[in-house]
């Protein structure tokens, strides 16, 4: 069971007394930033099969904790961890966006728009703490490409 507590709360970030899914995310940002400094450009293909093999631990972690701290846990923030490396997904590696990436991650993460409520409320046990956080991921990927190639000016 230990190690499960450790998955999903990301090394215990998940313990944050408050906003521990800002906590789980900016360990997410700490992890890509690192990642930044080995790679000129973070590797998509990297960032793609870390996420699919996070999310795949963090569901079944969270399923093991879930019987002992409840259905969607605050606790777990892998899912949180997982939908910022989707985020950051072909975006260039620069601190300004590793930053917009991460408001704006959190943007659909506490809004929960287009869908992302649906599987928040629908889906069950660790699939369904995951993917509400995985398509959040995803908007605010789609989001920053628009920002990157549209308005490459806007955050300079």
């Amino acid at each position: 069971m230990k190690l499960h507590k450790a998955i999903t709360t990301v090394m215990g970030l998940g313990y944050a007394p408050i906003a521990p899914g800002t906590f789980g995310t900016i360990g997410a940002v700490i992890f890509y930033y690192l990642l930044s400094l080995y790679f000129t450009q973070v590797p998509a293909p990297l960032l793609v099969v870390l996420s699919i093999v996070l999310a795949i631990i963090g569901i079944w972690s969270t399923d093991k904790v879930i019987p002992l701290w409840g259905d969607d846990p605050s606790k777990v923030v892998m899912d949180e961890f997982v939908g910022y490396l989707i985020t950051m997904i072909l975006i260039p590696t620069e601190l300004r966006y590793m930053i917009l990436g991460f408001v704006l991650f959190r943007f659909f993460d506490i809004l929960k728009p287009l869908g992302v409520r649906y599987l928040d409320k629908n889906l069950k046990g660790g699939l369904g703490v995951m993917m509400d956080d995985v398509l959040a991921g995803v908007y605010a990927c789609i989001s920053l490409h628009l920002i990157v190639y549209y308005l490459p000016g806007l955050f300079q």
